[in-house]
């Protein structure tokens, strides 16, 4: 019997790799895991925890200016982008500190540095160690993509927001996915000038009520929009960087973030060397238990390229720890997964889009648009959108979408209703809890096309 260093030897220390070392060792099995970067991955260290933290940075803006329509006086506010950094990076290092710690109290030897596929059963590390493990797991997430724009090394990406040491007094945001707009959101509120191009309209694949509301709400607010572009180059001169348009228009500002999507971080680790299939944009392929088409090798996470999410990593992660050393042969579901964007306003959404409803099924919708209590004595115009997407034949709720204040949390308990098979009758059931924005969601009777 061959003889391995270890168990199970995982590339890349973020949530879904870090999650599947601690569960794997939990079930016996002697592990060690490799980090080129920070531990937490892009959640943690340059993606949802820190952004997150902006964005309610960023709304205190809108609170101030609300406050006063409820009889407080505020002095005129101001921010400091210094002691937001400062205090952002130092929680990051706290939480990054706190994976370390999970790691060596479950058990899992660390090697922090890059490892590379040398075989179906081996990985080499920077220093040219070599190291064998019965299973070799991949979960070294993805990178901002970077499209061939000349002059496009005057860009940023969305890693690179956090290493800002000031704030920019504009900035014009390349892209029209959640990524973009969320950061788009956040410089709004903090005072920056936001101008957002994209050669399509914002968000594409979501529900076009969700994008015609959200477009909407953003344009009252003052973001400016640049819709049905194409960027022929980017220059720099005078301090500020220059966005040239192939309608021949331009746009300056003092940063240009290119945030046109994210591709699997599959560069340099040796896939060709241990003979492992990657698919579209060198995603790493993998069965419904995340193995490769070489069976010590798995995969899961971003690198996959099925659902790019964290929480999705994470199950990912936890099911295949169960099928591989608890001998539970377990296949993540990526069926009906709530997602929350955290532009401003939020959206939350869960299940079918109408359009895509309509191609399945004869559906009814039902939909509202109200002013927030929040917004009246603040004396704000911004409405909040809620939709549900219905089946006529069985009642079944396809879809939910909402954009308004807490969609995050809204859709997170509606999930779980649409995930059981809740009928619209299920919803109409529920007594509404009043008053909230939420209870809309189960007070809906009429649909707005019932023939």
């Amino acid at each position: 019997m061959t003889q391995y260093d270890h168990d199970l030897f995982v590339i890349g220390a973020g949530s879904g790799g870090v999650r599947a070392a601690r569960m794997s060792a939990g079930y016996g099995a002697k592990v060690a895991i490799a980090e080129e970067s920070r531990y937490g991955g892009t959640c943690v260290i340059r993606g949802c925890v820190p952004k997150k933290l902006m964005v309610y940075a960023s709304q205190f803006s809108d609170h101030f200016e609300d406050a006063r329509g409820y009889g407080w006086t505020v002095p005129k506010p101001s921010f400091d982008w210094s002691v937001l950094k400062q205090r952002r990076d130092a929680e990051i290092d706290r939480l990054e500190g706190i994976y370390g710690r999970m790691l060596d109290g479950s058990g899992v030897t660390r090697f922090d540095q890059h490892a590379r596929l040398t075989g179906p059963n081996a990985v080499t590390l920077r220093d040219g160690t070599e190291i064998t493990a019965k299973t070799i797991l991949i979960a070294t997430g993805g990178r901002p993509s970077t499209p061939p724009f000349a002059g496009i090394e005057h860009t940023i990406t969305s890693d690179d927001i956090f290493d800002l040491e000031t704030q920019p007094k504009s900035i014009v945001c390349i892209g029209g996915g959640y990524i973009s707009l969320e950061f788009a959101c956040i410089f709004h509120g903090l005072g920056t000038h936001v101008t957002v191009s994209n050669r399509s309209p914002v968000l594409r694949g979501f529900d076009g009520d969700v994008q015609a509301h959200l477009m909407q709400e953003l344009e009252a607010k003052g973001l400016d929009f640049r819709i049905g572009v194409n960027v022929e180059k980017i220059t720099a001169s005078d301090g500020l960087k220059h966005v040239t348009y192939t309608d021949g228009t331009t746009v300056s500002a003092e940063a240009i973030l290119v945030a046109t999507g994210r591709d699997p971080h599959t560069r340099g680790l040796g896939l060709e060397d241990a003979g492992v299939e990657t698919g579209k944009g060198g995603a790493i392929a993998v069965d419904d238990h995340s193995r490769t088409n070489i069976p010590s090798i798995y995969a899961i996470g971003d690198v996959t390229d099925r659902v790019q999410l964290t929480p999705v990593a994470i199950r990912e992660g936890m099911a295949f720890a169960a099928t591989v050393f608890d001998d539970t042969p377990t296949s993540p579901d990526h069926d009906l997964i709530a997602t929350a964007i955290f532009t401003q306003p939020e959206i939350g959404t869960i299940g079918m889009t109408e359009a895509e409803a309509r191609e399945e099924h004869d559906v009814a919708i039902f939909r509202s648009t109200f002013r927030p209590m929040l917004a009246t004595l603040a004396g704000r115009e911004e409405r909040t959108m809620m939709k549900i997407v219905v089946d006529k034949a069985s009642d079944r709720v396809l879809g939910v979408h909402v954009v308004g204040h807490h969609s995050g949390e809204m859709i997170q308990c509606a999930a779980i209703a649409v995930k059981m098979g809740a009928t619209k009758a299920d919803f109409d059931r529920t007594m509404a809890v009043h008053p909230t924005s939420a209870e809309e969601l189960v007070t809906m009777r009429s649909p707005v096309d019932d023939d």
